[in-house]
């Protein structure tokens, strides 16, 4: 008597080999360039610039139970700073974020602020899409004629869920987070 066991796997792998090549094709890959069609029209690089590099931040956002502005006798948690290790698409390290005030910094040591030009709506887990305007770049090497930053696939980063009450005022608590960088220049 013949088993059907022995020819599941036979009917199987071809399954499997098409759900793998489809998670494969849809991941970003160094090689395809990144497109921001999907993103929200107030975070998409005005036309003439380029992708010049593309990381993944993965870190540590602060956050700090403070006085509601306005709002007496009221206490939030107010964004302090992030802490991030900036890599390549192939998980190479190849610098870091931190702040304040926000800084990208490569490990060649060039390294640029921004100003915020924009934000949207991401998810009601993650912290927002975001654009920045880059000021000009100390020093020569990766940040150097950078003109925008767009944080894009974010996941996590927002304020901590306990309570911030007037009697925790002071104290910190960092969340987790990831995100891609993305840093354009002019083409």
């Amino acid at each position: 008597m013949r088993h059907l066991i022995p020819s599941r796997p036979v009917v199987a792998a071809p399954l499997l080999a098409a759900a793998l090549l489809t998670a494969c094709g849809s991941m970003p890959s160094s090689g395809s360039a990144f497109s921001q069609a999907s993103l929200p029209a107030p975070i998409q690089v005005p036309a003439g610039h380029k992708v010049a590099l593309e990381t993944v931040g993965v870190g540590e956002i602060t956050y700090e139970c403070r006085d509601k502005a306005g709002a007496p006798g009221q206490a939030e948690w107010v964004f302090v700073g992030p802490k991030a290790v900036l890599t390549d698409r192939s998980g190479k390290a190849v610098g870091r974020y931190y702040g304040p005030p926000a800084t990208w910094e490569a490990n060649d040591g060039s390294k640029l602020t921004a100003t915020q030009l924009a934000v949207a709506p991401s998810g009601p887990t993650s912290l927002p899409y975001q654009l920045v305007k880059a000021n000009p770049a100390t020093g020569s090497g990766a940040m150097s004629g950078v003109t925008y930053i767009q944080r894009v696939a974010l996941k996590g980063g927002i304020a901590p869920a306990s309570a911030c009450t007037p009697a925790a005022k002071g104290q910190q608590q960092t969340v987790r987070y990831q995100a891609d960088y993305i840093f354009w220049k002019a083409a």
